[in-house]
């Protein structure tokens, strides 16, 4: 029997406008059968009591599957709210292509947990959308698509949210 070498495409999601359609893009684009599609969200930091949390403070959530991250009550317990749309999106590619789907949390910053996500899972290539933030935004924030692109070493695809 073949081994199933699926490549993992990583998606970085924030739940806006921009990166609905980085995700879009990429199951159209990239994602073919027998993949594993990671949605990676980086949260705020999150400050808990719980033992557990600390430690995935430093590597991240466990690799949540698409059943349990289309639920508000898992997420609630991750901080992490995913909107409708995101969710119909994933969903549906679930449905449509025989891919596994599955979220993975971060809490920090964003341009290094992506870099971080790339590095431990690993990712084969990486989508992220791009906000086009206004020229002085982005100096003093840098753009978190800037940074990634620089410094992971996986091949990364920015999707712009204009065209």
């Amino acid at each position: 029997m073949a081994e199933s070498n699926g490549r993992r495409i990583g998606v970085a999601v924030d739940f806006s406008e921009c990166s609905k359609k980085a995700l879009n893009w990429a199951i159209e684009n990239v994602v073919r059968e027998g993949d594993y599609l990671i949605l990676i969200t980086v949260a705020p930091d999150m400050h808990y009591e719980d033992g557990e949390m600390q430690l995935w403070e430093t590597v991240g959530s466990p690799l949540i599957p698409l059943s349990e991250f289309s639920e508000a009550a898992v997420m609630k317990k991750y901080g992490v709210k995913p909107d409708a749309g995101t969710l119909d999106i994933a969903n549906t590619a679930a449905r449509q292509k025989s891919i596994t789907m599955v979220m993975k949390i971060y809490w920090g910053d964003p341009r290094e947990k992506i870099c971080e996500a790339a590095e431990h899972i690993p990712l084969s290539s990486l989508v992220i959308g791009n906000r086009g933030l206004g020229g002085l935004k982005r100096m003093i924030m840098g753009s978190v698509s800037n940074h990634v692109v620089n410094n992971v070493a996986c091949p990364v695809t920015v999707v712009k949210a204009h065209h």
